[in-house]
């Protein structure tokens, strides 16, 4: 059981609003409220499942959300107002890196397809509204990052050959079952599932791809970070001990288990659960070893330092995705807040660990 908090929630006092998606590395949120975690920090939080991240970005902004799970490039995308009200935004946790993949339909395997270049032959012989098109999560984040990726080293173009079409996580696989989509980006469980249900296969996965990639961080407005910091510190520090406790092989099952409950995943632990302990079923009897499938704590995982926004922030305008003349070069320390984890961390109880 938690330790007894030292800053019991204030009587009266309204819980924290925090947003996140149905999928796999929504992990720290879920074991952050089961385990007690949050109580242990002096805070109550209310966790609110939302259907996609545009709307998770838009009730951040006004303020219909305190806090939420959200793919790192959308502090850019929110902060700069693309597509968008700007927002100042900003960051003091990573919370996992990895965890995606990409799932290509039962339909293009049936069709012959098994190789990044047979897939190019396909989508060259089509043409207008018959083009391969492919599910992303969020315009802005390292799902449409890695499809891009991938589809150039396919020798595809991804803004000439092939549509790219924004479709909510746990939606991707209804439509690739219904033929709307040939294929989808996105977060597990989602590409588990529709390996399981023999209705598409994975050729890659971003640990393979990406290693070290950023993938979910905690948003906040830069508003709330700094006129609540004793919340937002604690906020923190919940989720950096709840990051820990999912990292730990053992606890690997039990958090499966948390995650299929109806108010998170609502799935089968036996879809949740391979990815976790690192065994990615690929489809079509291929199951890979992916003991870093997804991270939550080791490495340093959840340090939000200015290097690995610089970093993600030369990505996203390499891929197109941010204006060149938009990537401030004291843009990444506005949105990436080390110095707002580190204090955090000096009222935490658990130690920052490098394994």
């Amino acid at each position: 059981m938690p330790a007894v908090s030292t800053n019991p929630v204030s009587p009266g006092s309204r819980p924290l609003r925090v947003g996140f998606l149905a999928l796999t590395d929504a992990a720290p949120f879920v074991v952050a409220q089961e385990r007690g975690l949050f109580a242990k920090y002096g805070i109550e939080v209310e966790l609110r499942r939302e259907v996609g991240w545009a709307t998770i970005r838009e009730k951040i902004i006004y303020g219909e959300l305190d806090a939420a799970h959200a793919p790192a490039p959308m502090l850019w995308a929110t902060r700069l107002g693309l597509d968008s009200v700007a927002c100042p935004v900003l960051t003091a946790l990573v919370l996992n890196l990895h965890g995606n993949a990409l799932t290509l339909s039962e339909r293009l395997w049936e069709s012959g397809i098994r190789t990044p270049s047979d897939l190019r032959d396909e989508a060259r012989r089509r043409s207008g509204e018959r083009k391969l098109t492919f599910g992303v999560v969020f315009m802005f984040s390292s799902h449409h990052l890695m499809l891009r990726t991938w589809l150039r080293a396919a020798g595809i173009n991804p803004d000439k050959d092939v549509r790219i079409v924004v479709v909510p996580p746990a939606q991707m696989f209804r439509n690739l079952s219904a033929g709307t989509i040939d294929g989808y980006c996105a977060g597990e469980p989602w590409n588990s599932l529709a390996v399981r249900e023999k209705t598409g296969w994975c050729p890659a996965w971003s640990a393979a791809m990406q290693p070290d990639c950023i993938e979910k961080v905690l948003m906040v407005t830069e508003k709330f970070a700094l006129t609540r910091p004793r919340e937002h510190g604690a906020l923190v520090s919940a989720l950096l001990e709840a990051c820990a406790w999912c990292d730990e092989p053992a606890n690997r099952e039990p958090l499966a288990h948390l995650l299929s409950g109806p108010g998170y995943i609502n799935q089968s632990t036996r879809v949740i659960l391979p990815a976790l302990q690192g065994q990615f079923d690929c489809g079509h009897d291929r199951i890979e070893p992916a003991p870093d499938f997804v991270i939550f704590h080791r490495n340093h995982a959840n340090v939000p330092t200015q290097a690995r926004a610089t970093s993600l922030q030369a990505e996203l305008v390499e891929a197109g995705l941010l204006p060149a003349k938009a990537a401030d070069a004291q843009l990444p320390g506005r949105l990436f807040r080390e110095d707002l984890f580190r204090q955090a961390l000096q009222h935490s109880t658990h130690e920052l660990i490098s394994h």
